[in-house]
């Protein structure tokens, strides 16, 4: 088997057995980033020179026994939101287009400390606002299954460099469905762990309350592997969890016997495609006959899931993104006349259209007089819809739907309909919400051989769950 055929887990075995080497790994992805990278445009920055130092010194603690771990010397590419220590670190802006980190993201580091080696860093929707990855200033990613489409966001050119084989598993990061969003559009699996799961140390803040880190991969047992080599406390982040409970591959089982799946019939009502639909009730299905418990149920408030998401998200973005000035780093504007005119040249320079939308909306809703009506009674809602999932995992392991209402839209189309894009994101946005985890892996074809995206949710903390039940469809469904 070629080494690029291979899943991130089988090429780890070969190089810890010294059937592949390092630098042989290496060879291959930037010989595919140098075939496809131009149509794809999946990475923002390409390390090549740091990766192969990398490669040599992983290649040297492999042979000595130093490095166990079962992703060690496998290549990785990183979401440009996360700070990498010396590696232009942009967010897909403009504002940040020449800023170098002096810290790295936690994340990142424990990748680094199992042995992983890092390619470069990914393209994907400016501070992660958009669900198309069209955003970016450094240009528009394209789908490996079809380059007229756009990839998915906001972590689109993780999703599509897994796809294309321009590296074999990369880091997103999950706000409101952007990595299992792009996951169903490319037709790869992703994981969002449950909230506090995996340190935000050195991820460049979008949704403070929403924003997690997980895994893009070619299959089910290598996101499970990654998410454990990234997950656990981090006391530099206030919001991380003390978790016991992070070998996720021991999960990697097909066995569905005591598990009960309940799926919302709201899920399926107007604007979901119809092949969409078909394609998850037969994954529904195929579970059932393997053992598992099956019946749809009522999941109230879905209907308030997005403009809460939007209110709350846009808030906390127009918080965050106030720090980006022009004054301690980052992009400045050549002309102005004074400390103000600098910021407003800065800002409005710097960043791009569908940022300052958010950014617009958010101090809107922050504002006097329109706190109470719209920010405080989002998170009222937020908090209901919380307690519905949480009646809901009373009887259920795994709740089953849709990940978006059709696959992958042409290059464009999203663009110039902002609520169209903002409603792709009806069944994502729940789970960050109510802070739960979930699972995007493939579960069909459209009829223009677009890939269709089967999602699992699963209660707090339980990923083993989603990932056994993930595990097994994936046993089960044959090939699409």
């Amino acid at each position: 088997m070629a080494l690029l055929d291979m899943t991130a887990l089988e090429l780890g075995r070969e190089i810890a057995s010294g059937k592949a080497g390092v630098k042989e790994a290496l060879d291959e992805v930037f010989g595919r980033i140098d075939e496809k990278e131009e149509e794809y445009n999946c990475y923002i920055t390409l390390d090549k020179e740091g990766a192969y130092k990398q490669a040599e010194e992983v290649q040297k603690k492999i042979d000595a026994g130093e490095l166990k771990s079962p992703l060690a010397g496998v290549p990785v590419a990183i979401k440009d939101n996360m700070c990498t220590v010396g590696l232009r670190t942009t967010c897909a802006s403009k504002i940040l287009g020449n800023f170098v980190p002096g810290y790295g993201s936690t994340a990142v580091e424990r990748l680094e400390n199992a042995g992983a080696v890092i390619i470069g860093k990914t393209n994907m929707d400016e501070f992660a606002m958009g669900s198309t990855t069209e955003t970016s200033a450094f240009g528009v990613t394209k789908n490996p299954a079809d380059p007229t489409r756009v990839p998915g966001g906001s972590s689109g050119g993780s999703a599509a460099a897994v796809a294309a084989g321009e590296c074999f598993y990369a880091l997103g990061s999950d706000t409101g469905g952007s990595i299992r969003q792009p996951a169903s559009y490319c037709g790869v699996v992703g994981i969002k762990p449950t909230y506090g799961t995996v340190s935000r140390y050195g991820l460049v803040a979008y949704g403070s309350s929403l924003d997690q880190i997980g895994p893009l991969a070619k299959d089910v047992s290598d996101a499970a592997c990654a998410l454990e080599l990234i997950a656990g406390y981090d006391e530099k982040d206030s919001t991380s969890v003390k978790r016991e409970d992070t070998a996720f591959t021991g999960a990697l089982r097909e066995d569905v016997s005591d598990i009960r799946i309940g799926i919302p019939k709201d899920y399926f009502g107007e604007g979901l495609d119809p092949q969409v639909a078909e394609a998850v009730r037969a994954a529904a299905s195929a579970l059932e006959k393997a053992g598992a418990k099956v019946e749809e149920f009522d999941l109230s408030l879905v209907g308030y899931a997005i403009p809460t998401y939007y209110t709350i998200a846009d808030a906390e973005a127009s918080s965050n993104l106030e720090r980006f000035d022009g004054v301690k780093y980052g992009y400045r504007t050549g002309d102005f006349d004074d400390m103000h005119d600098m910021y407003k040249k800065t800002r409005s320079e710097g960043f791009g259209a569908e940022v300052k939308r958010r950014i617009m909306l958010g101090s809107f809703v922050l504002s006097s007089g329109y706190y109470d009506a719209y920010y405080l009674k989002a998170l009222k809602v937020k908090a209901l819809i919380k307690r519905s999932f949480d009646e809901a995992f009373k009887k259920y392991d795994v709740i089953l739907g849709p990940v978006a209402p059709s696959t992958a839209p042409k290059l464009g189309e999203s663009l110039s309909d902002p609520m169209k894009m903002y409603l792709g994101d009806i069944y994502t946005i729940s789970a960050n919400l109510a802070g739960l985890p979930g699972i995007s892996l493939p579960c069909g074809r459209d009829g223009s051989g677009m890939p269709i995206g089967l999602q699992l949710m699963g209660d707090c903390f339980n990923e083993a769950a989603i990932i056994r039940t993930a595990y097994t469809w994936e046993k089960i469904r044959g090939s699409f």
